[in-house]
């Protein structure tokens, strides 16, 4: 076998290399420009038959999406709102599984319960068989917009109009903090609370300091997932949606405002890494893969 030309390949590869060590360079530098950008491919899309789709929330025990539909005005009582469900792949299984809200948008689930925000209350949902066991009042509320619920059942509600951060414990409705601007969605975390507010990530502590984690981002910032320690989909209701990265940087995968498609509240199932999407004003949800 002739091994003259593998001799020269080799030769080149050592003074490539070589050369890499005298720029400062080094293979996993080079890696790292190009690597971890992430993006998003479209699975499918519903019908546009889902009623004005705010939030969708995936719940993996049952492998279902609840949908969070207006139905109407997002600021006004007006009776229309419900939640629906629609299958993992798509199809439709009941948009009508409760009704009678008014204008509900960010979900949560604890315990077999359901928590809707509903413009000036919390509805607690059970989620056996979509019946509403109570309506928890926030006084002084005007627009509630996202919940988020930690480990022990403590839920948080963001009022985007008021400024104001809600906890609700044992029933009881209390404030909790004011965001800066407009504060909408939220993550409960172990040592504490991640806030989507005007296109920038908060994080609250415990002991309530807030710090600035990323910016840059559309100033309709919406949804926000966790997908890995540190890292996340955040979606703005306008019509995009970002990566943020552990060091805080902001990597823009879809934008869809030219074509007028709305990305409110996403949902997010993390064992196959799908971001659920709901269009607002297309009526439909749509299914993305995280690559």
């Amino acid at each position: 076998m002739n091994t003259k030309p593998y001799i020269f390949i080799a030769s080149l590869a050592l003074l490539a290399a070589c050369s890499s060590e005298k720029r400062g360079e080094s293979e996993s530098d080079v890696d790292s420009s190009t690597v971890a950008m992430a993006s998003l491919e479209q699975i499918w899309a519903t019908d546009s038959i889902v009623q004005t789709p705010e939030s969708v929330l995936f719940d993996g025990t049952n492998n279902v999406l609840y949908v969070a539909q207006i139905n109407g005005k997002s600021d006004e009582k007006d009776g229309k709102g419900g939640i629906g469900k629609i299958g993992t792949d798509g199809q439709i299984i009941d948009l009508n599984w409760n009704t009678g809200l008014n204008a509900p948008k960010g979900m949560g689930m604890y315990n077999g319960k359901l928590y809707v925000a509903d413009l000036t209350e919390v509805v607690e949902i059970d989620m056996s068989n979509g019946k509403v066991l109570r309506k928890i009042p926030v006084e002084g509320s005007e627009f509630l917009n996202d919940i988020t619920i930690s480990g022990d059942g403590t839920v948080y509600v963001s009022d985007s109009n008021t400024k104001q951060i809600t906890m609700i414990k044992d029933g009881q409705a209390n404030k909790y903090f004011e965001s800066p601007t407009r504060p909408n969605g939220l993550l409960a975390q172990s040592d504490g609370l991640l806030i989507l507010d005007s296109g920038n990530l908060y994080k609250l502590d415990a002991s309530k300091n807030l710090t600035k984690l990323a910016e840059g981002m559309y100033k309709t910032t919406d949804g926000i997932e966790e997908v890995a320690p540190g890292e996340y989909v955040v979606s703005c209701w306008d019509g995009e949606i970002y990566f943020v990265k552990e060091d805080g940087t902001v990597q823009k995968m879809l934008d869809t405002k030219d074509q007028k498609i709305n990305s409110a509240d996403i949902g997010y199932d993390a064992a196959k890494k799908i971001v659920y999407v709901p269009t607002f004003f297309k009526n439909s949800v749509v299914a993305y893969q995280l690559k």
